[in-house]
């Protein structure tokens, strides 16, 4: 990863949106949903010492539809969002 996140900011890389639905039919793109669950791929080191970050490299997780911002590196789409705006670890 050639990006290091700052402060309590970590790196998600979205999941991919459904290509079909549950009986077959193919979404189209300007009909997808945007993903929001996404793999955690760096975490930055935390606003305070005695403050752990929850999430780490590797993590399944679920944020808010308009959480974080995004971001290309070498052609691929990155999110970018304060630890606060995850809702949960998928475990």
């Amino acid at each position: 990863m050639k990006l290091k996140p700052l402060a309590d900011r970590v790196i998600i890389e979205p999941m991919e949106a459904e290509e079909k639905t549950a009986s077959g039919l193919i979404i189209p793109d300007s009909a997808k949903e945007k993903p929001q669950v996404g793999k955690v791929l760096a975490v930055g080191p935390g606003k305070k010492k005695d403050e752990p970050m929850t999430v780490k490299d590797g993590d399944l997780v679920l944020y808010g539809k308009y959480s974080g911002t995004e971001v290309t590196v070498d052609g691929k789409k990155y999110l970018i969002m304060p630890e606060s705006d995850i809702l949960a670890i998928q475990g």
